[in-house]
């Protein structure tokens, strides 16, 4: 068994045997550093891809360059924008950005139809892809709209420790204003009421999670 067979069924074990083999034998292996911007706005896509290893920020980006979080994809995940997308050869409307280096497989279009008809772990991993993404789409916009400010930079930085799957995050407070679509001051503000009240820890550029 091939080491690309291997670390595919270890990041997708409810793959079939069969459906491993033909991603295997028809798609291509990449690796992306941090920082890299791998889907912009605008962009035909044409592949879709399996995240092997490392972590990916999906967020949709302001006219003015504010950022609004979506979801990050993490080993064993698909992005089910590009999904669909690729399918109905449509342009991204989100971009996605590596926060950890990545290790990703590379579908094609002509191959994902194929994998829809002949493989039913393909399918039942698309339908439970979507479900997935809409369920956290849904859960970003009633933050949104239904949270203050300081219940939203709580719901941000416990989402973003999930995510990553740990207890300090290493963001600027400029990172987190612009993703919060709010300025450096309020965050700054909020996040020392934090720490007084004994939820966080603050260093710089480094917030360490105590709730």
């Amino acid at each position: 068994m091939s080491k690309n067979i291997n670390t595919i069924k270890t990041a997708f074990p409810n793959f079939s045997n069969d459906l491993i083999n033909e991603i295997e034998a028809n798609s291509s292996f990449q690796s992306f550093k941090a920082g890299d911007v791998i889907m912009r706005t605008g962009q035909y896509i044409k592949s879709t891809l399996l995240i092997l290893k490392g972590q990916l920020k999906i967020y949709r980006e302001g006219e003015d360059g504010e950022e609004f979080l979506m979801y990050y994809l993490q080993p064993g995940q698909a992005c089910a924008i590009s999904l669909i997308c690729a399918t109905k050869n449509q342009t991204s409307q989100i971009t996605a950005k590596v926060v950890e280096d990545v290790e990703a497989v590379t579908i094609p279009l002509t191959l994902m139809d194929k994998l829809m008809m002949n493989h039913r772990s393909w399918y039942e991993f698309v339908i439970f892809t979507y479900r997935t993404r809409f369920e956290e789409v849904l859960e970003v916009i009633d933050n949104i709209a239904f949270r203050a400010m300081d219940e939203r930079l709580e719901f941000y930085l416990k989402r973003h420790a999930k995510a990553c799957g740990c207890t300090t995050i290493h963001l600027s407070h400029q990172e987190i204003a612009l993703e919060l679509n709010t300025s450096r001051e309020v965050i700054s503000r909020l996040l020392k009421k934090m720490e007084q009240r004994g939820l966080v820890t603050l260093n710089r550029n480094q917030i360490e999670l105590l709730m």
